[in-house]
């Protein structure tokens, strides 16, 4: 598992849901080269060279792809675009309010319950 990819999730998640580690399950795993980290046994958020990927609803991955704020997933370069995830613009990723938002969704959407 890649260090790296692994401390930039703890590092999203501490900024986002400081107390998500305390009152959840999280676990780390190798997901095709990528640092998969998963939510009471769902996954939910990936990073490898790509970035750093949500699993999010698909309206918000349209507002997402509309808007540029996002790209779709995929592992490799011909691969099948993994549906239900978005690879998060690093304009996203530096605004502390809206990657809170959609670290919420994507927890309520993986896990279908409050936050």
């Amino acid at each position: 598992m890649m260090p790296k990819y692994k401390e930039k999730i703890i590092k999203i998640l501490n900024k986002t849901r400081p107390r998500l580690s305390i009152s959840n399950d999280l676990e780390f795993k190798n997901c095709f080269g990528a640092v998969a980290c998963y939510l009471d046994g769902q996954l939910f958020i990936v990073c490898e060279n790509f970035g750093v990927a949500l699993k999010l609803p698909s309206k918000t991955l349209s507002t997402l792809f509309d808007s540029k704020n996002g790209k779709q997933l995929k592992y490799f370069k011909n691969g099948h675009v993994k549906k239900d995830y978005a690879i998060i613009s690093k304009k996203i990723l530096d605004n502390h309010i809206e990657l809170k938002k959609l670290v919420d969704r994507s927890i309520k959407f993986t896990t279908s319950s409050e936050i």
